[in-house]
Formats: C-alpha cells, sequence, structure tokens
C-alpha cells in the first residue's frame, strides 16, 4: 500500500534526478519510468487524524496491485485458512454490513477457558517463558496483539511481573502519561522513535533489554548489540493545542503490542486478546495474517458483560477495492 503523499514525493524526486541527463524527463510520470507499486489494502490504511472514512480512503493510491501471499512449507494444510483471511481482509465475512459487521470466529481458534482465559493466552503465545527468555528467537517470533494500547500495557505489566529478577526503574524529567519505565534483564522492548535507521534502530524494532544495552531481534541488524540514550521526545499530535517535551527511553515493553505496530512482521505464535473489538479498517485482517499457519494464532474475545465469546466485528471499507 502506497499512502497518496509518499506517492507525489517518488514522483518529483525520480523526476528530478533523471532530469539531469535528459530535461524530456521531467515532463513524464516518474521521469518516464516504469514503476510497480505491491499493496495490499486489506491490511491498515494510513492514518489521518481526525480524518473521515472519506478521508482515509482518498489518502490511499488505489491502482491494480499484486496481492499478498502467505506462504508456507504445506499449501494443503493452509489453504482454507489463506481463503478465510482473504474474506475477512475483503469484508465478504459476516452480515453484510458496509463498514462494519459482526462475524463468528471458528471455535479451534478461540480460547475458552474462562477460569484465567489471559493466562490461557498469555501460556498459548509464550509456553515455558521463564526457561527461554535467553533465546533470541523466541521473542522475535511471537506476540500477543490488541487494538489498544491500554489493554497492550496491562499485559506487558503482567508478563513483567512473572519475571524474575530486580525491576529497574527509569522515570522521565516530568510526569505525563509513561512517566515510569520499569524493566528486567531480559525483557523484550520496542523502539518508539528512529534513532539509526542504517544500524536498525526504526520506530518497531524489536530488542532484547540488558539494562540499556540492547540486542537487536528484528530486521536486517538482528544479532547487533547497541546501546539507547535518552532522548527528548515531543508529540506529534496535532490535536494537542502546545508542544511539551519529555526526556525519556524511546522504548516499551513488548510482549504485547498493538495490531498497528505488528504491520509487516512475520510470526509463528500470534495471541489476538479483543477485549474490546477492532476499531479501522483492516485491523482484523493484519492480525490473522501476521502468521502463516491456522495452528499458529488464537483469539480471546470478551463480549460486553467481560465474557468470553465467539463473535467480533470487522471493520472494512469496501470502497477502497474498487479500483482493484
Amino acid at each position: 500500500m502506497v499512502h497518496k503523499h509518499a506517492f507525489e514525493a517518488l514522483d518529483r524526486t525520480l523526476k528530478d534526478v533523471l532530469s539531469v541527463g535528459d530535461s524530456r524527463n521531467s515532463e513524464l510520470p516518474f521521469g518516464g519510468k516504469a514503476i510497480v507499486f505491491d499493496g495490499d489494502f486489506r491490511q491498515n490504511l494510513p492514518v489521518v487524524q481526525n480524518g473521515s472514512r472519506q478521508d482515509i480512503v482518498h489518502a490511499s493510491y488505489v491502482h491494480p496491485t499484486f496481492g499478498r501471499l502467505v506462504s508456507s512449507a504445506s499449501i494443503e494444510e493452509i489453504n482454507d485458512f489463506a481463503k478465510w483471511l482473504l474474506e475477512i481482509g475483503e469484508g465478504n465475512v459476516g452480515d453484510s454490513n458496509d463498514g462494519e459487521s459482526t462475524i463468528e470466529i471458528p471455535n479451534d481458534l478461540l480460547i475458552t477457558d474462562s477460569t484465567d482465559p489471559i493466562q490461557s493466552l498469555i501460556d498459548f503465545v509464550y509456553p515455558s517463558v521463564l526457561d527461554r527468555f535467553k533465546d533470541r528467537d523466541y521473542f522475535s517470533e511471537r506476540a500477543i496483539l490488541a487494538p489498544k494500547n491500554e489493554v497492550v500495557h496491562g499485559i506487558n505489566d503482567r508478563l513483567l511481573a512473572l519475571f524474575p529478577g530486580e525491576e529497574v526503574e527509569y522515570l522521565s524529567s516530568d510526569r505525563l502519561p509513561n512517566h515510569r519505565l520499569v524493566l528486567k534483564l531480559g525483557v523484550p522492548v520496542m523502539l518508539l522513535r528512529n534513532i539509526d535507521q542504517q544500524n536498525g534502530l526504526c520506530n518497531g524494532t524489536r530488542l532484547s533489554k540488558r539494562v540499556i544495552e540492547a540486542e537487536i531481534l528484528s530486521g536486517g541488524n538482528v544479532g547487533s548489540r547497541t546501546y539507547i540514550p535518552r532522548i527528548s521526545m515531543v508529540p506529534s499530535d496535532k490535536k494537542i493545542p502546545f508542544k511539551f517535551q519529555r526526556k525519556q527511553f524511546p522504548i516499551t515493553v513488548c510482549f504485547a503490542m498493538t495490531i498497528n505496530k505488528s504491520q509487516g512482521q512475520s510470526l509463528s505464535r500470534v495471541g489476538l486478546y479483543l477485549r474490546d473489538p477492532v476499531f479501522s479498517h483492516g485491523q482484523l485482517y493484519v492480525a490473522l495474517s501476521r502468521v502463516n499457519t491456522k495452528d499458529g494464532v488464537k483469539l480471546l474475545i470478551f463480549d460486553k458483560n467481560g465474557w468470553p465469546t465467539n463473535q467480533t466485528t470487522n471493520v472494512v471499507y469496501k470502497e477502497i477495492f474498487g479500483n482493484l
């Protein structure tokens, strides 16, 4: 998927570069070069602050595209699951509502334990976590996903409490939300800001904490050791009428992460925790398609009364597929 502004910026850049040798190129789309865009419009669409559904769809560059492939060693094992995923992504499961629809999740994908369902979800995603936390690959291939940060923080706090060892507390220089960062040796963390993109220190990179010395777990620099500095951060939310600055380590514990943060990652084990339903286009599809096989995902869905259920909401803006 290509954001409209990125599309326009790429067009301008190619024209500038190619016009050096031949000024006629500057008048042609993309400097006269054939450009192929590959994307999956079943996934999350660009974020438009305070934007309507129409604004979000308009911000996406819609053009015939190749689909995202779900790969596995055995196509036969995933064939039905892949078809179901595509139906989820295109909004063809459940009732005929265009936008939001209620769907039923197959029982074999559900966490149904009513005694402690959250612990059952944790055990599915992180079995024997205290025995394997020193294994780099263990954390890089699994995650618990949820739509909202509030739920993610709750899961991270619960798993952090299970870890042995002394807590290390890092306080920011102010009292704004997330003022207190608590870590333990071996806990996986995620970067919240771009620090050094060339060396793999980008927003969303997963790391293994070593007293703010960290080991990279994802991307092209897996296994590299790095040091995370405390930096000044200024929120970019335009809804805030003033700017404030906080100095803190740009990381967060990441046993669990939001669905949006998981986009682009390939995992072997995913637990989807839907205490609240998804709220934007493609979120459910993104969460479910992080894995290659049906055996790699389980969902814990709560109804309005806090009881496990097999029904949830799927959000799909079908007009995004209109020109494909």
